[in-house]
This record gives structure tokens, C-alpha cells and sequence, in this order.
């Protein structure tokens, strides 16, 4: 059903693809918008060990909630800033991960709650901070479960 990488030798483990997904903060989710065309938005998003989900937040209205009403295949890709072998080089290692899978609408404050509170500890350990703009705007917010049915990562030198 999913392709495979032409090129092998630039894959990188499942678990590794975990890792990125778990400690990168931001990624590229794209859905089908409007009219057909493809809407790729920049979100922060949370990897839940737990259940092998990814959880992302939105507000109740908007271009990417009615795009995921109407159809709820949806693809996310997370790159990391990359590092250099060593200072005089200009290329970049970076790895990246797509996951392909399906969002679920959830309009649940409880797990909106756990869920944001988790999502905010990879920005700040400041708990009035979390806590604050977890009271004024958790109420307005709905969550986002993207279920994964396939990821798959790659490493890859600029040149």
C-alpha cells in the first residue's frame, strides 16, 4: 500500500523515526484542502509512547478542520536541524521522518488537557505558565490523534 525507499541505503531504523518523532518539536501536517489542493500547515506536536499516536491541537474552526471533516488521510513530516561532520563543512546530515495515517477529531477536555500539558513540556518546564493558558484556552481547543499506519525515515547528507 505505501511505497518503499528507492534508496535503502539513506533509511533509518523504526526506532530512530520514534526518536525524531518524540524530540523534534514541529513538523509539516498536510491534508487534502480546498478544492483538491494539498494544505501543508507547520504544527507543534506530541508522540505518545502510550499508544503510538501523534497529537497535535486546534482551535473548533478553520481551514484544516474542515478539510479533516471531509476526508481524514492525512500525511505529517518531521526534519531535524541537522549537524555537520565537522566545522569546515558546509552540508548538513538531517533525518526525517513521513507518517502516513489517519486523524481522529477529539472533543474531550480531559485529554485535551493531559494531552496539551504534555505538548507544552517540550517548550517550558514553567508549570504556571502551562497551567495558566491551559485554564484560558483549553475550552476552545479541540485534539488532534493521528494514528500512524505507516512511518518511515531517511538520513540524508546536503550536497
Amino acid at each position: 500500500m505505501f511505497r518503499e525507499l528507492q534508496r535503502k541505503t539513506k533509511q533509518i531504523a523504526h526506532e530512530e523515526c520514534i526518536e525524531l518523532l518524540k524530540n523534534e518539536k514541529r513538523g509539516i501536517l498536510s491534508v487534502l484542502g480546498d478544492d483538491g489542493y494539498p494544505y501543508g500547515m507547520p504544527m507543534n506536536h506530541y508522540y505518545s509512547a502510550e499508544d503510538g499516536c501523534i497529537y497535535f491541537h486546534c482551535g473548533r474552526k478553520g481551514h484544516r478542520l474542515d478539510a479533516l471533516r471531509r476526508f481524514d488521510k492525512v500525511s505529517f513530516c518531521v526534519i531535524e536541524n541537522g549537524t555537520r561532520e565537522n566545522d569546515s563543512e558546509w552540508a548538513l546530515t538531517v533525518r526525517s521522518v513521513i507518517v502516513f495515517g489517519r486523524i481522529e477529531i477529539i472533543d474531550d477536555i480531559d485529554k485535551t488537557i493531559k494531552i496539551a500539558t504534555e505538548l507544552s513540556h517540550k517548550f517550558t518546564q514553567d508549570e504556571s505558565y502551562i497551567a495558566h493558558e491551559i485554564e484560558h484556552f483549553a475550552k476552545a481547543t479541540l485534539l488532534l490523534r493521528l494514528t500512524p499506519e505507516h512511518i518511515c525515515g531517511k538520513r540524508v547528507v546536503e550536497s
